[in-house]
């Protein structure tokens, strides 16, 4: 749980600092922007705004229920923000399974990339798909609805 944390804090902590220097210079709205800023990059890369992640067992007898993909993530990956954001409101109808949560997640991820945790990892059907355009993803779970 720290591990996902570590980034979001150590980005509010770089800019309080900042912002703190800004400040005793006397630039009070240069330091207010500066803080914002790294509040908001603190936030994207926060586990806060990804769905409930559920286990790797659970997604998948989820998965075979309705059909929806497994999409495997983890905190500060860029790509895995760049499809949830993409994937917008329809982000909640997928299963996200954090790997660095869920060690059975990241052992699949791993069986499924040649030994590597490359994420997001989506599984379709029973088949991997790695990094795909979030587009096709968008794709694949209206399918299933």
């Amino acid at each position: 749980m720290t591990r996902a944390w570590t980034l979001p804090m150590l980005l509010v902590l770089c800019g309080s600092a900042l912002a703190t220097g800004l400040t005793l210079r006397g630039t009070p709205g240069a330091a207010a922007a500066i803080l914002l800023v790294f509040v908001l990059l603190a936030c994207v890369n926060s586990p806060l705004i990804f769905p409930r992640s559920v286990g790797t067992l659970e997604a998948q007898r989820r998965s075979a229920v309705d059909g929806r993909p497994v999409v495997f993530w983890r905190p500060g990956c860029k790509y895995c923000i760049r499809l949830r954001i993409r994937l917008g409101r329809s982000a909640q109808h997928v299963h996200w399974v954090n790997i660095w949560r869920d060690p059975a997640g990241a052992a699949a991820v791993r069986a499924a990339n040649d030994g590597n945790e490359t994420v997001p990892t989506v599984i379709v059907t029973g088949r991997p798909h790695t990094n795909p355009d979030p587009a096709w993803v968008r794709e694949q779970l209206f399918r299933s609805t």
